[in-house]
């Protein structure tokens, strides 16, 4: 497995990305030239409708499992910040929001306290901000 850092940890799913979105959106582009085009129809409407019923279910299906997935990061993130954290920095623990908490995942075990003094001093909120402060990348192979 290639290593993983910051520049290529983003996932793509080529059977998801590269080939269902691509041919639901063919067939949405296709179902509104039909409308145009052959005018009217019940059929054009109901087969346009549900070219967009498609597209919206393929979309939800992925947003919902990262959802979930972002409720288990939360909590295995605020886990280990218990064994990680010393006892002064402990009570900032429920002061993560989850989009910290997703981006504090990928910093070792060693940056991971003063990293978390950082975000909460500076009040970095965003997932990319953060991030680009980790110095030692810790991978993250099991994402959805």
């Amino acid at each position: 497995m290639k290593e993983q850092t910051l520049s290529n940890h983003t996932r793509i799913v080529p059977a998801f990305h590269l080939v269902a979105l691509p041919i639901l959106v063919l067939n949405l582009a296709d179902q509104i030239y039909r409308l145009v085009h052959f005018g009217i129809s019940f059929d054009n409407i109901v087969a346009l409708l549900l070219a967009i019923a498609l597209i919206l279910v393929a979309l939800y299906a992925r947003m919902f499992a990262l959802t979930v997935q972002d409720r288990v990061i939360r909590l295995e993130m605020r886990l280990r910040l218990e064994s990680v954290l010393p006892p002064d920095l402990k009570p900032l623990i429920p002061k993560f929001s989850v989009d910290q908490l997703v981006a504090l995942r990928f910093a070792s075990d060693a940056e991971l306290p003063a990293l978390c003094q950082r975000v909460i001093d500076e009040k970095l909120t965003t997932r990319a901000s953060i991030k680009q402060l980790v110095k030692t990348w810790r991978a993250d192979y099991l994402r959805a």
